[in-house]
């Protein structure tokens, strides 16, 4: 193995790099390297997560992370996965991130960015500070560390595409238990607590880059999670950060990558304390070991695959002028805060949007072997199995379903949540700016897209 370590200076911070390269003889068609960069702000700032936050971070438990794994087949075909110890994927930081590797022969269509969701990490949406009306600073904060992180994915990418190796990809599975349904139906309606009965995704897939020793290179894995452990004023990657950690420390020089899956109605419990998110990482890291360690595993050839969409997402009815007004004059500070950028919205263009027409959904498909989708935003877990179940075509496929991919704006309901009520449903959209809960064809439309999509990937 050859190991390059590369550091420069960026806006004032360091930026640490590490680019690992498989150097091995050359076993099937596929070329890959991965590396890592440290993204842990280098100043407090506001944090992602709670609305009940007043204050900026105060010191960081460990670094938080951005990981680059890039694949190419032997047509030439490319794919940059890239995993963040972030609240999610903004426009801006795609975006920015779009324009630099562009340079380096990447499509849009080629680049899958996740976020593991932590709570822990800094704000992305400096429009959103200001309208909750934190202090100025912090939003010129949060918009400088979004074009500061871009640009050292960006560049991380580059790096790593220029030192392609052969390889080989083998894919396995485990399971880690911790993660439990939140939906708690009662009397009064469905409500955030504990739900042993309600739906989960216990799977934990893992895809792992070996050179044509055996030598093992990078583990992509994933889980079905919030990384909502804690909600403290320390940056942290809460239990994907400590899973990746216990991985990296058990297989020196190895690659860590946690791509979250469908987690929107999914919490880790208990929580609330360093100590289970520690705990937690733990688990998913032991359920990553079984991976490694099983005996049935899948060997992943080529070719590779890729689409990418934005499809259009409708909304429920609505609000009128008289509804918008009496949300201005909540006691609720952020359903006022909400009420008054929909009158924004209606002033400046006079009407409220019913449409969402820039929704990301990706599908990478690895020859016959593997189909991965990416869902943008807080997709809950009955995309996953429902997607499992209909995309599967015989016993021996795989599909890896995963959340929170190149854009998180909020919460994906399924048809299921809708009409159940309750906080994903509807009342988190109040934290958006967007006019209120989906239309109930909103799971339809997200399947049918995503059908289509693998349709395609599978025929070329």
């Amino acid at each position: 193995m050859i190991g390059v370590r590369l550091s420069t200076l960026f806006c004032g911070c360091m930026i640490a790099a590490s680019v690992t390269v498989f150097a091995a003889e050359p076993t099937n068609s596929w070329t890959a390297a991965a590396g890592s960069v440290a993204i842990t702000p280098s100043e407090p700032v506001w944090m992602a997560g709670d609305a009940s936050r007043d204050k900026p971070s105060e010191g960081s438990i460990h670094d938080l992370f951005a990981k680059v794994l890039v694949l190419e087949d032997s047509d030439g075909n490319r794919l940059a996965v890239v995993t963040t110890d972030l609240i999610g994927i903004t426009p801006e930081l795609r975006s920015g991130v779009e324009m630099i590797v562009g340079k380096y022969g990447f499509a849009a269509e080629s680049l899958l960015m996740n976020a593991s969701h932590t709570h822990c990490g800094p704000e992305l949406r400096g429009d959103r500070l200001v309208r909750f009306g934190i202090d100025a600073k912090y939003a010129a904060l949060s918009h400088a560390y979004v074009r500061e992180v871009a640009t050292k994915i960006g560049d991380l990418i580059g790096q790593t595409a220029e030192r392609l190796e052969p390889c080989k990809l083998i894919y396995s599975h485990a399971r880690a238990g911790f993660a439990m349904n939140r939906r708690l139906p009662t009397s009064g309606g469905f409500i955030n607590s504990p739900n042993p009965d309600g739906p989960v995704d216990h799977d934990a897939p893992v895809l792992r880059v070996e050179n044509a020793d055996g030598q093992l290179r990078a583990i992509l894995f994933g889980y079905a999670c919030h990384a909502t452990t804690l909600s403290f004023q320390q940056l942290c990657g809460d239990y994907p950060g400590f899973a990746q950690q216990y991985l990296q420390e058990s297989h020196p020089g190895v690659v860590a990558m946690f791509m979250n899956g469908c987690s929107g109605d999914q919490n880790p419990y208990p929580r609330r304390t360093l100590e289970l998110a520690q705990q937690h990482g733990r688990a998913l890291a032991n359920g990553v070991e079984t991976a490694l360690e099983t005996k049935r595993v899948r060997e992943i050839e080529g070719p590779l695959q890729v689409a990418l969409e934005y499809t259009t997402l409708k909304f429920a009815g609505p609000p009128t002028r008289e509804e918008i007004v009496s949300q201005i004059e909540s006691s609720n500070k952020y359903e006022r805060f909400h009420g008054e950028a929909l009158m924004d919205e209606l002033e400046q263009t006079g009407e409220v949007r019913t449409e969402y027409d820039r929704f990301p959904i990706q599908v990478v498909q690895f020859g016959e072997d593997l189909t991965l989708v990416a869902i943008c935003g807080e997709v809950v877990v009955d995309y996953a199995l429902r997607l499992k179940r209909e995309l599967s075509r015989d016993e021996g496929d795989v599909i890896w379903v995963a959340g929170y991919s190149n854009y998180v704006f909020g919460y994906l309901p399924s048809r299921r949540v809708l009409e159940e009520g309750g906080y994903e449903g509807a009342r988190a959209m109040t934290y958006t700016t967007f006019p209120g809960p989906f239309d109930p064809s909103v799971e339809q439309r997200v399947v049918e897209t995503v059908q289509r999509l693998v349709a395609r990937v599978r025929a070329d």
